[in-house]
């Protein structure tokens, strides 16, 4: 192997530890590889940017607005007001959710899926008496599984496809190639976790982590001929409180939101601050700032059109992550103010300002209305709950659910291949009007394809240099020559990196290898193929290793503990299922 081969490996070994780090997101690593491989000659052009035109990637494209339609036309709503019901245990309530899930996430993306299910999810837990913390980790189960049922279920196996495709010159597989085993796998899976998983996921009962308003606002009022009236909210030196926030301004039967600096104070204002409740006495000494006499009824308890409560969840993409509230600019970033913030289903105490935000923080913010609409799809935030509107329902849910059908019949009979099969969905979604064009803009996951895309790059330099050659003759001989001990080996080595990295990225990564591994071996690729999907979505140990994972982290009130106490087990189990599946069906 020559400088290309080692400087190709030096490349997966240090994007491999920038993405466990955390510190960048994947999408930039890998962007950053792409053009070091082509800068350096390793690669040309026509071969670093070929994964910007795979099949795979431009279905997954096409099925993001596919999924948007269904979404944008109440058609997962539609599931949910038939199927929920009232379940009279716990675990009944959990079949409620898996099933439908599990086999509506075989034909979309099940990130719109599980974010149209966790707000509908939580107000029906309490109805039913059933902790959140009970239902959101079956909830992205369910989700995973769904996933692993045809080869459009999960983002993953398209590109797989996709990948295999382009590496070997075949046809690659049909819609329902991977159903043989992740069929079985999903209904073993499911029912184990309905067996297992009542019993060992924790039972939180408070359901409104975020308490009463009394517990993190304040309110205050200006004197009505006191020396602050006329001044601006900056003059006033109410923006630069260390242990408070302003909120809101209520004045004359209206409240004006995300304050600006610039302005002017009246006399009577009801000023509602956040943060440090204890600070009071600090808003007392400023000349000009009284008690409030409406303190027996607190402003945000009050319904007022101009402003809404909401709920996000921070992902791990979000720009603000490792800044404290007060460093990112909240308010002026996002048009939106923190009035608390919980974590590990408890808000967090202390200094608002100073709070240092992670991913999965579930923020309680005010805003104007046309927050959540503007946000929804935002890549900061992985879900935004109204807390005081419900998703309103549409009338083309059921034409979404034809045009699904369709596209899948018309897939799995061959009569188009999958990637025109999406995009005739897509296209007929906008046409229907089940999603508009701005609805479908958004719901392309715009850092999701450019990983994918950027590593096809990485995956080809690895196999063109020689360097997934090399790594497989390392796998080669831990394996000994044996075919079943070299499966079990791909399997693990990809579900610990989708664990540590992006699922998508791990897959693609591994692909080159395995080709060159069923090379050398002289066995069938197909069976290699298949644990590599398998592996790359069946990824249940932390809230990190998998998207839904994370959107449920805080809605569940979950720490991280709570997720390797019962996805460390269940991937183990899955595992042991699926290359046992697979090594019966491909007699391995």
């Amino acid at each position: 192997m020559d400088w290309e081969g080692w400087f190709s490996l030096f490349l997966a070994g240090a994007a491999l530890a920038l993405m466990v780090s955390g510190r960048f997101a994947p999408h930039l690593v890998m962007l950053a590889v792409l053009v070091l491989l082509s800068a350096t000659g390793i690669l040309s052009h026509e071969q670093a940017l070929i994964g910007f035109s795979n099949p795979g990637l431009i279905t997954v494209v096409a099925l993001f607005v596919v999924a948007s339609g269904v979404h944008h036309s109440g058609g997962v709503d539609l599931l949910v007001r038939y199927i929920l019901g009232k379940p009279k245990t716990v675990r009944a309530a959990q079949a409620r959710i898996a099933l439908p899930v599990t086999l509506l996430s075989g034909f979309l993306n099940n990130t719109p899926v599980v974010a149209t299910m966790i707000p509908a999810v939580h107000g029906w837990s309490r109805k039913i008496g059933v902790a959140p913390s009970k239902l959101m980790i079956p909830l992205s189960y369910a989700a995973i599984f769904g996933g692993t049922l045809t080869m459009i279920g999960t983002s993953t196996n398209l590109v797989v496809n996709g990948q295999y495709q382009q590496l070997t010159g075949s046809d690659g597989f049909s819609i329902f190639a991977i159903t043989q085993v992740g069929l079985p796998v999903a209904v073993i899976g499911v029912t184990a976790m309905l067996l297992f998983l009542p019993r060992f996921l924790p039972d939180k009962k408070d359901l409104q982590k975020f308490g009463s308003v009394k517990e993190f606002t304040l309110e205050v009022a200006v004197a009505v001929n006191g020396p602050l009236v006329g001044k601006s909210v900056g003059e006033a030196g109410l923006r630069e409180l260390e242990r408070l926030y302003l909120v809101e301004i209520e004045r004359d039967g209206s409240v004006v939101t995300a304050v600006p600096s610039e302005e002017r104070l009246r006399g009577g204002d009801r000023l509602v601050f956040a943060g440090d409740t204890q600070a009071i006495s600090d808003l007392l000494r400023i000349n000009g700032i009284v008690p409030s006499v409406h303190d027996d009824e607190p402003a945000l308890s009050k319904d007022r059109a101009e402003r809404r409560l909401v709920e996000a969840v921070l992902s791990p993409q979000c720009d603000v992550l490792g800044q404290t509230i007060r460093d990112a600019r909240f308010r002026d970033r996002y048009g939106a103010v923190v009035l608390a913030v919980a974590r590990g289903g408890e808000r967090v105490p202390g200094n608002l300002g100073n709070i240092r935000l992670r991913p999965g923080d579930v923020l309680l913010l005010e805003a104007r209305p046309a927050f959540v609409s503007r946000q929804r799809y935002n890549k900061d935030f992985l879900l935004i709950n109204d807390l005081e509107t419900e998703a309103p329902r549409h009338d083309r849910a059921w034409l979404s659910w034809a045009i699904l059908l369709v596209l899948v019949g018309l897939a799995a009979c061959g009569v188009m291949t999958m990637l025109n099969a999406a995009l005739v969905g897509a296209f007929l979604m906008i046409a229907a009007g089940c999603c508009s064009v701005g609805q479908a803009q958004k719901a392309v996951d715009v850092p999701v394809v450019l990983t994918i895309a950027s590593s096809f790059a990485l995956g080809g330099a690895l196999e063109q240099t020689g360097a997934a050659g090399y790594l497989a003759d390392a796998v080669f001989g831990l394996s000994q020559g044996s075919p079943l001990l070299a499966l079990i080996l791909v399997y693990v080595v990809v579900s610990v990196l989708t664990e540590v990295i992006t699922n998508n990225a791990a897959a693609v990564l591994i692909v080159p290898v395995v080709l060159s591994l069923t090379q050398a071996m002289g066995v069938a690729e197909e069976p290699f193929i298949i644990a590599v999907m398998m592996a790359a979505s069946a990824s249940f140990a932390t809230p990190l290793g998998y998207q839904t994972n994370m959107m449920v982290f805080g809605p569940g009130g979950y720490r991280f503990v709570d997720f390797l106490r019962v996805g460390l087990p269940m991937n183990v189990f899955v595992g042991m299922v699926a290359v046992t599946v697979i090594a019966l069906i491909y007699n391995i």
